[in-house]
């Protein structure tokens, strides 16, 4: 069990609300990463766990129950969360999504390795057999009016949503290796892989730091209207938001890296595997993945105990 020395503060917009909002990550010795909404009075804390997500519309990742009390976009803190090796916290935020911020996960991890990190490690979800779902699996559990929406959309845009998969595999127990590969149509995408393994060393959390923390979501920018008039993208700028323009073949804004669009889902793929309450220790292959695949893939993992073993930290 490992927690913040001290609370950190950060403040900023919701990405897909445009609300500003406030969090307090503040340090805890109850197991587990928890969100208190406190602009909502005598509401219980909300579990950061796979099973506890209500919705991901495949663009992010939500927990609680979207009639009551719940938070969206919670991944890129996860992820922050996880790298700096914080599994017990209680984040306090009054609104319904986490601050954007500038799109990664990069600030997060800034302040909270700034507050600094108690001694112990993350308890381990060793991988002992494959699980995989499909993009098909994850679409079908939608409703109906959400199933129309992806069909819209990927109609608009020319994607093909429907044909990805994320799957888990065993390896040697000790870490998390993730390869994550995009295929979009537009010329400046195209077809991007990225990998990156995590086994809690420093080196690893230094290779995340430099190579991947600072990768930031992205969009085309003619589709902000679109994604404006369904609840989403609100708060989207070219501040935290790599901007494609219309033609597909560039950006309005400059990226960090050519393949900047595959190294933000590894950011996503962090944040949602940590969800499990613990380091996935597997291969994670993610084609085309989603956050609704992330956690379908864990709802199958845990789904029978003769898939994984826990191995608690000491």
């Amino acid at each position: 069990m490992t927690t913040l020395k001290k609370e950190v503060k950060l403040s900023g917009l919701g990405i897909h609300s445009g609300t500003p909002v406030n969090i307090v990550v503040k340090p805890s010795e109850k197991q587990g990463i928890f969100f208190r909404r406190v602009d909502m009075v005598g509401t219980d804390l909300i579990p950061a766990m796979y099973d506890n997500v209500g919705e991901t519309k495949l663009r992010n990742t939500t927990i609680g129950k979207k009639s009551g009390a719940h938070v969206q976009t919670i991944e890129h803190l996860m992820a922050a969360l996880f790298i700096v090796g914080v599994d017990c916290a209680i984040v306090e935020i009054d609104g319904a999504e986490t601050p954007i911020l500038d799109g990664s996960a990069d600030i997060f991890i800034k302040a909270f390795s700034d507050a600094g990190v108690t001694d112990g490690s993350l308890r381990r979800i060793v991988v002992k057999k494959p699980v995989v779902v499909n993009a098909r699996d994850a679409i079908k559990q939608l409703p109906l009016v959400e199933r129309a929406k992806i069909w819209l959309f990927g109609k608009i845009t020319g994607r093909k949503p429907n044909n990805g998969f994320v799957k888990l595999e065993p390896n040697d127990g000790k870490s998390l290796d993730i390869v994550a590969t995009l295929i979009y149509p537009e010329k400046i995408i195209g077809s991007q892989s990225y990998s990156y393994r995590f086994d809690g060393t420093k080196k690893s959390v230094n290779d995340f730091v430099k190579n991947v923390a600072r990768a930031r979501t992205f969009g085309k920018y003619s589709e902000w209207e679109y994604l404006k008039k369904h609840g989403m993208g609100r708060g989207a700028n070219e501040g935290n938001v790599i901007a494609l323009n219309d033609a597909g073949d560039g950006t309005l804004n400059e990226t960090i890296w050519p393949d900047e669009f595959v190294r933000h889902k590894i950011v996503d793929a962090v944040g949602d595997m940590f969800t499990s309450g613990g380091m996935v220790c597997g291969k994670l292959e993610s084609y085309k993945g989603s956050h609704a695949l992330n956690n379908l893939v864990l709802k199958k993992l845990f789904s029978d105990p003769a898939n994984y073993d826990i191995i608690n930290a000491k």
